[in-house]
């Protein structure tokens, strides 16, 4: 046997039907699929389980999403402590520089995470109790944009 003479064995490839293509293709008019009926139909909705009561309105409903949500970047004490000189000014323009944050989102908030021992002005849109302990303990300032 030679690589030019390599065939698949018979009736492993089998081509598929052409449906809805003419009586003489064998499968025309109502394409394989009988007369009329549920079955007979393009499509049923989405989630149709054959009037069985649907999943989605068997479960109970809970919870609530609320639209105006903010969600925040969030900044730790210890990333500032790294990534900042002694008498730095961060603002969340300095923070995108620095890639710390990726995306502003509806702002930034810097929590209490870690130790800091540098003297940073930091203005930010919110601050944990914590985060402005420890800024202030170090001789920082803390400022709300």
């Amino acid at each position: 046997m030679k690589l030019n003479e390599l065939q698949a064995a018979e009736g492993s490839r089998v081509l598929r039907t052409r449906k809805g293509r003419g009586r003489s293709a064998g499968n025309g008019k109502t394409s394989g699929r009988g007369q009329k009926g549920q079955k007979a139909r393009s499509k049923t909705r989405l989630g149709f389980e054959g009037g069985q009561m649907p999943l989605y309105r068997r479960i109970p409903k809970r919870g609530f999403t609320n639209i105006n949500r903010k969600e925040y970047a969030l900044v730790n004490l210890s990333t500032l402590n790294d990534r900042f000189d002694d008498g730095a000014e961060i603002n969340p323009a300095t923070l995108v520089e620095a890639g710390i944050v990726k995306n502003e989102k509806d702002g930034i908030k810097i929590l209490g995470n870690g130790k800091i021992s540098k003297k940073l002005t930091v203005q930010a849109n919110k601050f944990s109790a914590s985060a402005t302990a420890a800024i202030e303990a170090a001789g920082g300032k803390t400022e709300v944009i």
